[in-house]
């Protein structure tokens, strides 16, 4: 079983459509093809729900129009023959008669999961017409009857496994499962999702779940990138990576990854393979256990940040301080990126400043508080061991014109991490790209 995982820009137009059904057509085993809502179709869903929400009904019923003729335009183009096409309009007035429904009925959050499960629902269904169209046989099974998340939100792999297993094991032989990313149900029953950029995540817990060979995401990028390709030339594609490498990329930054997609298949130890939809013969990036070990891999930045300090003589020779601050970070669900202390002063990091005011008035009784805001968190990811001589020189002999907020080296084998403005970031990564990667890219030595 191979899990195929394609992006909202792998299925943004018929053109791609048709790129996605090639790809999957030529996988010789069994196979569930994992897909976003169309490029652009959730942003849009997002936008009804907050039209809906602030009482602007006209606005949000004229997008729910706008998309629904987006919808039959692709079904017109993508479909080759006119009982199909009927069939999918008829599929499509359902799908808009349910979203004009939702728009006439007082508004809830559970309205706004709903109206946000509908891309992945017409994207996949679309998809099964197509291949229905072109004799590919296949099966679409809806994410919602297997997909689970318990009362805090987070996937519940036991009983994923156990639905899923229930679906899987009526059929055999070479098949062509479809299914939705992103979207699942709660513990109440109702329409829920794994958050933006979930279908990554949700690739992933169907992967672990099925016992897959291997999981494949598919996107419109080559693999993971030494550098981010937006902001610095002559990057290139990095043949492979550990897991550890790869879940600290993608948490610090790497956009072609979500964070948490890498989790389940460490645990499982499934090869992860991140491919480009657009050039399907490029080798890509292979995330498994099994990666050489090489000292600098590649280079992330995520953006955003606010730093917190805590400066407090009553930190001196104190223990339980450092488990006071944390409380009122957790009382506020609030997670802290990085971390340093010295004898009278901790900072940190967050990117999440939703509940700042309230985490500013919970520090106040621990000492003076300073934060600072536009920054970025550099993550250099490798095998960076505390043990090895100058594996860190070259990296700040690089920066040596830049300041340095914060550093983070220690936690981890696998990674180092430095705070720096935000209007560094862009020198930052060009500075590291020229002084860390220049010769490996000449010498071609990137790849596996």
């Amino acid at each position: 079983m191979i899990v195929l995982k394609f992006g909202g820009t792998s299925v943004g137009s018929v053109e791609n459509f048709r790129k996605v059904a090639d790809i999957v057509n030529q996988v010789r085993e069994d196979r569930i093809v994992v897909l976003s809502a169309m490029s652009g179709v959730t942003n849009t869903l997002v936008e009804i729900a907050h039209h809906l929400k602030t009482g602007n009904k006209e606005r949000a019923i004229f997008l729910i129009e706008s998309l629904d003729r987006k919808y039959r335009e692709v079904a017109r183009d993508l479909l080759p023959d006119a009982a199909m096409q009927e069939k999918a309009y008829h599929f499509l007035e359902t799908h808009n008669a349910l979203l004009n429904r939702i728009a006439s009925e007082d508004f809830t959050e559970s309205s706004e999961k709903e109206i946000l499960a509908q891309g992945e629902l017409v994207s996949t269904q679309l998809f099964h017409y197509y291949l229905e169209s072109i004799n590919v046989s296949s099966e679409l099974l809806s994410a919602l009857d297997f997909m689970r998340i318990d009362r805090n939100g987070e996937p519940d792999a036991d009983r994923i496994r156990q639905n899923l297993r229930k679906v899987l094991q009526s059929d055999s032989g070479n098949r062509t499962y479809i299914t939705q990313g992103y979207i699942c149900r709660n513990p109440l029953n109702e329409i829920d999702n794994l958050r933006r950029g979930g279908s990554d995540y949700s690739a992933s817990l169907i992967g672990a779940a099925a016992d897959a060979r291997q999981i494949q995401i598919w996107t419109d990028i080559d693999g993971m990138h030494n550098n981010d390709p937006r902001y610095v030339e002559n990057t290139f594609s990095v043949g492979e990576l550990s897991f550890d490498e790869a879940a600290e990329l993608a948490y610090f930054g790497a956009k072609i990854l979500h964070p948490q997609s890498i989790i389940p298949a460490k645990e499982n130890n499934i090869p992860v393979l991140l491919k480009n939809t657009f050039r399907p013969d490029s080798p890509g990036t292979l995330i498994h256990q099994g990666a050489e070990v090489r000292s600098i891999r590649a280079v992330a930045a995520k953006d955003n940040i606010t730093a917190i300090k805590i400066k407090s003589y009553r930190m001196l020779m104190a223990y339980g301080f450092l488990k006071n601050v944390f409380e009122v970070f957790e009382d506020h669900k609030t997670a802290i990126d990085m971390i340093t202390t010295s004898e009278v002063a901790v900072s940190l990091t967050i990117d999440d400043t939703t509940k700042l005011a309230q985490i500013k008035k919970g520090l106040k009784g621990f000492g003076t508080i300073e934060v600072d805001s536009d920054l970025s968190i550099i993550c250099i990811a490798g095998d960076i061991s505390q043990n090895k001589k100058g594996v860190t020189a070259s990296i700040f002999n690089s920066l040596k014109d830049i300041p340095i907020r914060m550093i983070s080296y220690g936690g981890s084998n696998y990674n180092l991490s430095f705070l720096v403005k935000t209007s560094d970031k862009l020198a930052v990564l060009n500075l590291l790209n020229e002084g860390l990667f220049k010769d490996l890219a000449q010498r071609d030595l990137a790849v596996v």
